[in-house]
Formats: C-alpha cells, structure tokens, sequence
C-alpha cells in the first residue's frame, strides 16, 4: 500500500509539472517581451492535447499495466495496446488542425485561382499596365489595342500575370497531402515512450515489492522453523509409533523392521528437508506414504484408511510439510472408536498445478490433542509463497470434515 502511494505520487508530480508548464512559458514571455499579452487560450490548447494523453496514461496505470506487471498477460496486453495506438493515431490525423491560414501568400493565391476566383490586381487588356508611357514610346494612338490581335510589350520589372491554365491542369501539379504527417508520427512516439516509462515506474516498484516479501517471507521461515520443531518433537506421534512397534517386535519381528526403517526415513525427512523453502513432489509423497503406514498401525479395520497419489509424478518442487498438516489433522480429529470413521486422501497434477483433497469423518467427541503447524500457520506460509495464486477451501459439515487445495507447480 505504501509503494503504492509513492507511485500515485510520482505520477502526479510528473503530470503537475507538465500541465503547469504552459503557465510557466507564456508568463515568462509576457515578462521578457511587453508585447506579448497573457492568452488562456493559448494555454487551453496545449491542456486539451495534454489531457488527451493524460486520458491514455490512465487507462494504462490502471487497467492495461497491471496485466503484464502483476498477471503476466504478455499477449493480451500488446494486443490492447496495439489496438490503442492504432486508435490513436487514426484520431491524430482527423483531428489535424487546418493550416490553410497559415500557407504563404503564393500558395493562397494559387488556391484562389482553383476556385475560379479573379485575380484582384489584374491590369485591363486593352491599357498597359503603368499609366505614363516611357519616352521612346510609340504615340498612343499609334499603339497596338487588344483588337490588334497582340498584347502589347511588358516592362522588364513588372509583376509576373497570374497563371490562366484551367482549373483541372493546377491540380495536376498540386501534391496531396500525406495521411500521416510529422507531427503525427511524433505523438504516436510520445505515447508509446509515456507506456513504457509507466512499465518501468510499475516494475521497479513490483521488484522492490518482491524483495521486501522475500524478506518477511525469511522471516516467517524463522518462525516457521520453530513450528516444525514441535512436530518434529511431537511426544504423542513417536509414542504411539514406537509402542506399535515393540507390540510388533514379538508377533512379526520382520514387520516391526520395516516400521523402525519408515520411522527413520521420517525423522530423517523432518530434520533436514523440513527447513528448505522447497522439496520435490515426489519426495513430499514419499512422506506421506510413510507417515499413513505408521499411522495406520494403531488402528483397526473399522477405520478406513485410503490414499490415491499420481502414479506420474512431475519434477517440480513445493513447500515442505504442507499437505501432511493437514492429514494430520484428520486423524486428530476424524477418528472415532465407537464407531466406523475414515480419512481418504488424493492428489492430483497436471502441468500447472496440484490439486490436493482430504476428506474424514468428525469423532464424536473433540480431540484435545494439538501439535503440528496448525491450519492458521499454514495459510499464512501459503500466502507468502503464492500470493493469491492458490486456492485453500475448507468445509466442516456435521459429519465429515472437507480439505480442497490448489497450488501451481
């Protein structure tokens, strides 16, 4: 929130300075030249192009940049954007001022000419065009007239005659106007370096977001470490376990050995994987495996133990200890035994993400036992690794207890 703050006002100091700058620019002129008068026309036209642009800055802040910065929509944000220039440059051309006031007289002249418009200064035929003849001049009732079949001679220095070809020959040598000027061109460079100087202002402010996360994430992980201490010294699961193994030591010594391997393999995953940020998936599995074998040593068959894990396992990575919070917590609180329960567990993956249910039945009477990371721990770890990228639904109906969570992968 506070990074955003800095921005927003990053942004209004940039667009202050550019709206105050007309202001700033006719003041000093009317200070340095007296005869320049303060216009608020002048300045309203520069605002209504500024506005324009400040229009598109918005609409990209707000709604276009945060799909490349923050949703990674590479090709839906270019697409927009691509659209947006193209609008914007058809709107630049037809709002292109008309410069006829402002052509040299020459080229007004010629325009007049293409709308059958007299010349204004355009001597008699019939008289020469200065009224006192030279001296070597013929009489003037000797001098030829405009029945004579010839005009009569020009001076040296006089003003070149207007071009009489017919309208449709000027037009054959007038140049259309391009569809996209100069100035044209200029903006639409102006827009997209304004687009880019906001995708830098958002991503720098996203990395030091990032970098700060990444610090409360080491952190937490500090506190994190101390939850997993708990489990990994919980007195009531190693109690269990090992009076379920020296029960087993005396009817099947062979099995009692496999149980003391898989508590080993536990312990062993617990101390030295349990404190990386991330594990393989297959390996998190593998715990699950020998976590449920252990468990399922203290119960009958009246409890109904299932557990359906991919067969392909993709090589990714995911936090540690996890989803084994959460099967711990059903066999603290879904197993009963004055009367039939059960846990079933599945996971799911695709090439995007792992989908991860555990449902259970609800004890008749609470179990006070408590130990583990606790479901509030777990989704305060989720939202430090995955923001709001994952999906964590928990539903507690009368009689069974329901756990859905999606994580990308």
């Amino acid at each position: 929130m506070k990074q955003s703050r800095q921005e927003n006002l990053i942004y209004l100091a940039v667009w202050g300075l550019l709206f105050a700058a007309p202001l700033l620019s006719l003041y000093v002129r009317t200070v340095s030249d007296t005869d320049v008068h303060f216009s608020w026309s002048e300045v309203f036209i520069v605002w209504r192009h500024f506005a324009v642009y400040l229009l598109l800055f918005l609409v990209h802040n707000f709604l276009l940049a945060p799909l490349l910065v923050h949703g990674h929509k590479r090709i839906v944000y270019f697409s927009i954007v691509a659209a947006l220039l193209a609008a914007f440059t058809v709107y630049q051309c037809s709002s292109r001022p008309n410069m006829e006031g402002h052509k040299p007289p020459m080229e007004r002249a010629k325009h007049h000419l293409q709308k059958d418009e007299p010349p204004m200064h355009e001597p008699p035929m019939d008289e020469p065009p200065f009224d006192d003849p030279p001296f070597d001049a013929p009489p003037k009732h000797e001098r030829p007239t405009a029945f004579d079949g010839e005009r009569p001679p020009r001076p040296e220095h006089a003003p070149p005659l207007p071009d009489k070809r017919p309208p449709h020959d000027i037009h054959k040598t007038a140049t259309p106007p391009p569809i996209i000027g100069e100035r044209d061109i200029l903006a639409v460079v102006v827009l997209i370096l304004m687009f880019g100087a906001n995708l830098g202002i958002k991503g720098y402010f996203r990395s030091l977001e990032d970098r700060k996360r990444l610090a409360q994430l080491k952190r937490e992980n500090l506190e994190q470490q101390l939850e997993y201490l708990r489990y990994q010294i919980n007195p009531h699961f190693f109690m269990n376990t090992l009076n379920n193994i020296h029960a087993l030591v005396d009817i099947d010594p062979e099995k009692a050995k496999d149980t003391i391997l898989e508590l080993s393999k536990m312990m062993r995953y617990v101390l030295y994987e349990g404190n990386k940020q991330g594990v393989s998936l297959a390996r998190e599995f593998d715990f699950i495996r020998h976590y449920i074998a252990l468990m399922q040593l203290r119960y009958t068959d009246r409890v109904k133990i299932t557990l359906e894990l991919p067969q392909a396992i993709p090589d990714c990575q995911i936090p540690p200890l996890v989803l084994i919070t959460f099967i711990e917590n059903a066999f603290k609180h879904g197993i009963s035994y004055q009367r039939e329960s059960f846990i079933h567990i599945q996971a799911a993956t695709d090439d995007r993400q792992l989908l991860f249910t555990c449902r259970n039945s609800k004890a008749g009477t609470p179990n006070p036992e408590k130990g583990g990371v606790g479901l509030q721990n777990v989704r305060q770890r989720l939202n430090l690794l995955y923001d709001n990228n994952y999906t964590l639904t928990i539903q507690d109906d009368a009689d069974v207890y329901s756990v859905r969570l999606t994580i990308p992968i």
